[in-house]
């Protein structure tokens, strides 16, 4: 595939956690070239990179208000977990899941996963997530996949694996889709089967998740597994953009920008790539500095344009059309400049 920089983790590695990159779209103020990255030939067989990210702590459910006591329907082991309080949230779980709550076996499944409130377990984390997915638990389901794909708590059994994330998005999980969506696009665990992997991230994506939202645009930009509707990629983008993924901020103030199945709104865009550029991302710089330096859309300005170049430069963005315009700045711009990419790094490095 071309922009789509999905994120499947390899069988050696841990989860597959959602994330991607912009890092072939384009930005092109009249004059200036995209950089070398946004031409890109496509290879819808490429294998995207692999990327380890630790399971975030909420991975169960979305949190729900903290539970009062009195209430005998309170969910006071989550509350308990939500609030931090693992210990508590441990000792509450073993009582309910020994008498047979399922939810509460998910949730001993977690904490000893992840050491939370309790020393890291795998083999018993796998076996309360086991007791959960005979108990019908799609997220326990999903959990005991990931492990079994990584070979965390035991040997990596990819055939388990793919049955549980399976009988898991059967189920509605959204994440178990998604997951089992980027092992048909990546086929190596699966067998390649693009169709299908559109097919998931649709229903991944309509469940409102965000990097299904993004991957699936990329689908609808490029044509790839359903037919090329650059009008429905942008929607998509623009929902998980609003849903905090960075990666479709970017493509979609891109699509605002160039007007790309969307209508064509250059301030808008350029918010975006503000937005998306203090957030680090190294694409956003890049394109803000174009539009900063050719003032299209926006009034010129070259110090805070060739600022945003520096820093993008510094991730491994480079763009040599834009060297050369920095190198003609006068001595005292090009130290203005120098000086504000310095205190960007210094704030960044605090944060």
């Amino acid at each position: 595939m071309n922009a789509c920089r999905l994120i499947v983790i390899s069988v050696a590695g841990a989860l597959l956690m959602a994330t991607g990159a912009a890092a072939q779209v384009s930005l092109t103020p009249p004059g200036i070239e995209p950089p070398a990255a946004s031409k890109a030939a496509p290879n819808p067989k490429a294998r995207p990179p692999a990327v380890v990210k630790k399971p975030p702590a909420a991975e169960l459910k979305p949190a729900p208000p903290a539970p009062a006591p009195e209430d005998p329907n309170a969910d006071l082991v989550y509350g308990a977990y939500q609030r931090g309080m693992y210990k508590t949230a441990f000792d509450l779980a073993s009582a309910k899941a020994q008498a047979g709550d399922i939810k509460a076996m998910t949730m001993l499944g977690e904490l000893y996963s992840n050491a939370l409130g309790v020393k890291r377990d795998y083999a018993s984390a796998i076996d309360w997530y086991k007791r959960a997915s005979e108990g019908g638990d799609r997220e326990a389901m999903f959990a005991l996949a990931m492990m079994r794909l990584s070979g965390r708590g035991g040997p990596v059994d990819r055939e388990a694996a793919v049955k549980l994330l399976a009988s898991s998005a059967k189920l509605g999980e959204p994440k178990a889709a998604y997951n089992l969506a980027l092992l048909y696009l990546d086929g190596q665990t699966l067998p390649q089967d693009l169709k299908r992997s559109a097919e998931l991230l649709t229903i991944a994506a309509n469940a409102g998740n965000p990097e299904a939202q993004y991957a699936l645009a990329t689908f609808y930009k490029e044509g790839t597994g359903v037919q090329k509707d650059l009008a429905k990629a942008a929607q998509l983008l623009q929902a998980a953009a609003v849903a905090d993924n960075l990666d479709a901020e970017v493509e979609y103030a891109i699509a605002l920008y160039n007007g790309t199945g969307t209508p064509k709104n250059e301030e808008g865009a350029i918010e975006l790539l503000r937005r998306a550029a203090r957030q680090n991302s190294p694409i956003a710089q890049n394109r803000l500095a174009h539009v900063l330096i050719t003032g299209r859309g926006t009034p010129i300005d070259l110090i805070e344009g060739f600022k945003w170049h520096l820093i993008a430069k510094t991730a491994g963005n480079g763009d040599a059309q834009l060297d050369e315009r920095f190198a003609q700045l006068s001595d005292q711009d090009r130290a203005k400049v120098e000086d504000l990419v310095r205190l960007w790094f210094g704030t960044f490095a605090k944060k």
